[in-house]
C-alpha cells in the first residue's frame, strides 16, 4: 500500500506529538537540532513512520512496530535523501545504533567510524573520508607534528596564545578550524581571523576541519540517556576519527585549552587525556590565558561586542580581530551578535 510523506510543520503539535511517541518506541528523544521532519502517514492521517535531517546529515529514525517489515524506513530515507538533493546537499552523513548500520550500508552508507556499543558514524560517498585523509597527506611534513582543532567564535587572545604556545612545541602545527556554521560568527569569517592572528606563526598549517571533526551542534545526543554518556559517546567518535587523521599527518600530540569553566569540556578533555596516549598521540591540556583573574573566552567577547563594550572587547582579542569587527564587512556579524539574545555558551 501507498502511504503519504510530507515534511512535518513546526506549529503541527498533533503529528509531532505522534513522532515523539514513535521515537520513543524506539528509546530516542527528538534530536534539538532538526530543520526537516518528515512523516509518513496511514490512511487515517496517523504518523506511521519518520526521518530527520539537520544541515547534511540525516537522523531520528522510527517506524511503527505494527509496520515493520513493509519498507517504510527506506521510503522515508528516499524522501529525506530528495529533500537534501533539492539543497544541493550530495553529501549526506548519519549516525546510528550499531545493530542498524548493516541496513544503512545496503542503502548505500559507509562506515567512517564506530563507537562499540554506541553508534556508527557514515557517509553515502565510498571514498569521502578517504579523498579527505589524501589531501591532507599532502601536507604532511618531517620532523614533530602537532595538531589544534579550535572554533574562534571569535579569534581571541586566548586562541592566539594557544596557538603560539602548541607552535613553540612542534615542527608543523596543523590548525583545523570548525567548519560547520553553526555559530554566530560565519565559518569564512573565523578562518579568517585565524588566519590573520597566526600569520606570525610560520610553521601553522591551517585547514577547514570538513564533516569529520564533528561539532555539538551535528553530533546526535538522541541515542544517549544522559548529557555525561552524550559528551563522552562524542568525544569516542571523535577521537577515534581523529586518530585517523592523525596518522595521515603523522601529528603525535594534540593541544588542547584547559577549560574550567566547562563541564562539557572539561570531561571531553579528560576523555581525550586518557584515550589519545592509547594511540601513541601525547595529549597536552595547556592552561588558559588569563585577564583580571579571568580565562580569557570567546564568550566574553561575544558579550561585550553585544553590549557595545569595545574596551573590554579590545582587551581580548587581538588586533587582527579587532580590527576586523571595526571595519565595514563586520556589521552583519555585529547585529547578529547584538540580537542573538544569550551568547554565553558552555
Amino acid at each position: 500500500m501507498a502511504y503519504s510523506i510530507s515534511r512535518v510543520s513546526p506549529s503541527d503539535q498533533r503529528a509531532l506529538r505522534q513522532v515523539d511517541a514513535l521515537l520513543q518506541q524506539e528509546g530516542i528523544q527528538r534530536d534539538g537540532n532538526l530543520d526537516y521532519i518528515a512523516a509518513m502517514y496511514d490512511e487515517d492521517y496517523r504518523v506511521i513512520a519518520t526521518g530527520s535531517c539537520f544541515g547534511n546529515t540525516l537522523r531520528c529514525f522510527a517506524v511503527s512496530h505494527e509496520h515493520q517489515g513493509e519498507g517504510l524506513l527506506n521510503q522515508v530515507i528516499t524522501h529525506l535523501i530528495e529533500v537534501q538533493h533539492e539543497r544541493g546537499n550530495l553529501s549526506l552523513f548519519l549516525y546510528t545504533k550499531i545493530a542498524s548500520a548493516k541496513f544503512f550500508g545496503d542503502l548505500g552508507f559507509y562506515e567512517i567510524a564506530r563507537v562499540d556499543g554506541t553508534l556508527v558514524f557514515m557517509e553515502n560517498r565510498r571514498d569521502g573520508f578517504n579523498k579527505y585523509l589524501k589531501r591532507l597527506e599532502k601536507t604532511r611534513t618531517e620532523g614533530r607534528s602537532a595538531a589544534l582543532v579550535m572554533n574562534a567564535n571569535p579569534f581571541t587572545l586566548g586562541h592566539q596564545y594557544l596557538a603560539e604556545t602548541a607552535a613553540a612545541g612542534c615542527d608543523t602545527l596543523h590548525l583545523f578550524v570548525v567548519s560547520e556554521d553553526a555559530s554566530l560568527v560565519p565559518f569564512s569569517v573565523r578562518k579568517e581571523l585565524v588566519r590573520r592572528g597566526t600569520a606570525h606563526l610560520p610553521n601553522v598549517v591551517l585547514h577547514d576541519s570538513g564533516p569529520y571533526i564533528i561539532s555539538s551542534a551535528t553530533f546526535p545526543s538522541y541515542f544517549l540517556k544522559d548529557e555525561a554518556k552524550v559528551i563522552e559517546g562524542h568525544a569516542r567518535l571523535d577521537l577515534e576519527i581523529f586518530k585517523k587523521i592523525a596518522a595521515a599527518l603523522n601529528v603525535t600530540a594534540r593541544f588542547v585549552g584547559e577549560e574550567p569553566t566547562s563541564q562539557v569540556t572539561g570531561l571531553y578533555n579528560k576523555i581525550m587525556a586518557e584515550e589519545l596516549p592509547k594511540a601513541g598521540i601525547e595529549c597536552r591540556i595547556i592552561p588558559r590565558k588569563a585577564d583580571g583573574g579571568q580565562a580569557i573566552s570567546a564568550s566574553a567577547v561575544r558579550k561585550a561586542l553585544q553590549e557595545g563594550d569595545m574596551d573590554t572587547f579590545r582587551r581580548l582579542v587581538p588586533e587582527t580581530t579587532a580590527a576586523w569587527f571595526e571595519s565595514e564587512e563586520a556589521a552583519p556579524v555585529l547585529h547578529s551578535i547584538r540580537n542573538a539574545g544569550n551568547v554565553i555558551h558552555y
